[in-house]
C-alpha cells in the first residue's frame, strides 16, 4: 500500500508537477473532489515555500494506511536555510515574501496532521497527512 513517489523542486514548473502529482495520487487513493483540491493546494503552498525560501527540494507523495483508514501523505523536504522562528511563521497573515500569510497556518488547516522540524543552516521537512473519512 505505501506507494512513494516524488519530485524534485527546483524551477517554478515543478510546484505544477507536484500539484499534479498530488491531485493524482489522492484521486486514486478515492479522495473527493474537495479534498482533492485540499490536497493539491497543500502542496502547491509547500512546494512554493521550497522553491522560495531554500531553492530547492522534494516533495514526497505517499499513501499510507493505519487503524483501518487510507489516506495520503506529503513529505515536503530542503537543505536550505531553515526557519528561524517557527512560532512566528505559524501565525496566521505572516509573510517573508509579501503573500497573503496563508501558508504554513493554512497548510495545517487544511491537512489532518501536521509536524515541521526545522534546523537553521540545516534545512527543513514538513511532514502532512490528509485522511479519508
Amino acid at each position: 500500500m505505501n506507494c512513494r513517489s516524488s519530485v524534485e523542486i527546483i524551477t517554478e514548473w515543478d510546484i505544477v508537477a507536484a500539484r499534479q502529482l498530488g491531485r493524482n495520487e489522492a484521486k486514486k487513493a478515492g479522495f473527493g473532489t474537495v479534498d482533492q483540491a485540499r490536497i493539491t493546494t497543500a502542496i502547491s503552498e509547500l512546494a512554493r515555500n521550497i522553491y522560495l525560501y531554500a531553492g530547492q527540494g522534494k516533495i514526497e507523495i505517499e499513501r499510507v494506511s493505519g487503524n483501518g483508514v487510507f489516506g495520503i501523505k506529503i513529505i515536503a523536504s530542503d537543505e536550505g536555510p531553515g526557519i528561524a522562528d517557527l512560532r512566528k511563521v505559524m501565525e496566521d497573515g505572516y509573510s517573508t515574501s509579501g503573500g497573503l500569510g496563508a501558508g504554513m497556518p493554512g497548510v495545517k488547516r487544511l491537512m489532518d496532521e501536521f509536524k515541521v522540524v526545522s534546523e537553521v543552516g540545516e534545512g527543513t521537512t514538513i511532514t502532512t497527512t490528509k485522511w479519508l473519512h
